[in-house]
């Protein structure tokens, strides 16, 4: 009973952990405008309280994983949501614009010490097989759940308590994981017998490397792609992750074995996370677009209007071990991703003077295709993976998802720009002008979630033999 109540625990305080984070990536959307006029950011520097989180996040999260593995995954998880709540404090307390930006980078810094610490802990903590694929469910689950929520909630608080409240709302919740994660998690550090190795040289060049392709990729929409002041950061980002790569053929303990590459699944994975952000990652910035610019829903209302993806979505987390079991992973996949395309394309009929009705089919089919694929790729990112590279490989995971929702949005906003003419603003649109630029985004996810069909078929398809022992019951 004691083990069945502490695996109840992991999985509850894993779950509030992902949730925690999805909620925090849309709440803060919410509260922008309100952000901007109590502090006095301008348009242009309003950008840097989103920016700030991503580029930090996605630097870090290598490092994080690496952490995770040497000095165990549990410590990393505690200290990571102590930095987030933290930092969610001092936002929250925040008068100035310097010292708001700082919180939300501290945020990206706890942020990428805790994801891949939180996978890994799922990794090890439950049996690979149906044990491993139900608890994950349940963590994808509450991903979506966290950027409905975070729509609904940073409405409510804005409007009610003030913008400080969207930040001070992680605080308990990182209280009481902090206080509960040494009865309901497992230590999982791997044992080394001589002494314990950083590889400091390819920690420092990569970290670089991806803020600045990061910065490059958040400021070349807003500055321009082909300027020197986002060109030359990306180059001297890509001349770091050459160096990089040198480093990891010449060191002995490499940050990222290169071994690791010849995992077929962890490869598959990681395309498949990239472009998950691509697609369904970014359906619901252009969906709020719609709500909120086309209908005029408060954002109170465009929250309760995602609820019936959130609702899909557990149904389908509910369905994935089934689906595993009899499809393997590459079908199981494949089949999220066909329905996110049915999904963005029954999208592509919204109307100027549409409602609400309209959203909901295409919304309904999208979320149980993304409960689908989500839960599977990271399910698929965690097979026949040893345990002492389980943090590194869930950083490598979550940094193509990091870079893939950049570069998807990048081009999906090359798109709508090329239909709309150069140098004009989505927010700027009358509503019949934005809403065919929205149909446009939504015929380039579909085109996006239809790739990740083919790379579900052409390299995360694996021989029955070889997939058997994943698919085992408990």
């Amino acid at each position: 009973m004691k083990t069945g109540t502490n695996k109840s625990l992991a999985i509850l305080l894993l779950a509030v952990s992902q949730l925690i984070l999805a909620l925090d990536f849309t709440i803060i959307y919410v509260a922008l405008p309100s952000i901007g006029h109590a502090l006095g950011f301008s348009p242009s520097s309003l950008q840097w309280v989103v920016s700030a989180y991503a580029l930090v996040f996605g630097g870090f999260l290598l490092i994080g994983g690496r952490l995770s593995d040497l000095l165990g995954r549990r410590k990393m998880f505690m200290t990571a949501i102590s930095i987030f709540g933290a930092a969610s404090l001092v936002g929250g307390f925040a008068t100035s614009q310097l010292l708001l930006i700082i919180a939300r980078g501290l945020q990206g810094l706890g942020g990428a010490l805790l994801f891949p610490a939180t996978l890994s802990l799922l990794m090890s903590n439950f049996e690979e097989g149906a044990e491993r694929n139900r608890a994950m469910g349940i963590w994808a689950a509450m991903g979506g759940v966290g950027m409905s929520l975070g729509l609904l909630l940073g409405g409510v608080l804005t409007s009610y308590l003030g913008w400080s409240s969207t930040f001070f709302v992680n605080v308990p919740i990182a209280l009481a994981v902090v206080l509960l994660a040494p009865v309901g998690l497992k230590e999982s550090a791997v044992p080394s017998s001589g002494k314990r190795h950083f590889d400091r040289a390819g920690s420092l060049s990569i970290t670089a490397s991806m803020i600045l392709i990061v910065y490059y990729l958040v400021q070349a929409p807003v500055e321009g792609w082909l300027t020197a002041g986002t060109l030359l950061p990306a180059a001297f980002g890509l001349l770091l992750l050459l160096a990089f790569i040198v480093i990891e053929s010449k060191t002995r303990r490499p940050l990222i074995p290169f071994r690791l590459f010849r995992i077929r699944t962890l490869v598959g994975s990681m395309l498949t996370v990239a472009i998950f952000s691509a697609s369904f990652g970014t359906l619901y910035y252009f969906l709020t677009l719609y709500l909120q610019q086309v209908l005029h829903f408060s954002a109170v209302q465009s929250g309760l209007a995602f609820l019936p993806l959130t609702l899909s979505a557990f149904f389908g987390a509910r369905l994935v071990n089934r689906m595993v079991t009899s499809l393997g992973m590459a079908g199981t996949i494949a089949s999220g991703m066909g329905l996110g395309v049915l999904g963005f394309l029954l999208l592509t009929q919204l109307s100027e003077h549409g409602s609400v009705w309209g959203v909901i089919p295409g919304t309904v089919i999208a979320g149980v295709g993304q409960a689908l694929v989500f839960t599977t790729m990271f399910i698929a990112a965690g097979t026949g993976i040893e345990p002492k590279d389980q943090g590194v490989t869930s950083a490598m995971v979550s940094t193509g998802q990091q870079i893939g929702g950049s570069i998807g949005l990048a081009v999906i906003m090359a798109v709508v720009t090329a239909a709309m003419g150069p140098g004009t603003s989505l927010e700027s649109q009358r509503p019949g002008d934005l809403t065919h630029a929205i149909r446009m985004a939504l015929y380039a996810q579909a085109a996006f979630a239809g790739l990740g069909i083919l790379v579900a078929g052409s390299i995360l398809r694996q021989r029955k033999a070889a997939a058997a022992p994943v698919l085992k019951a408990e």
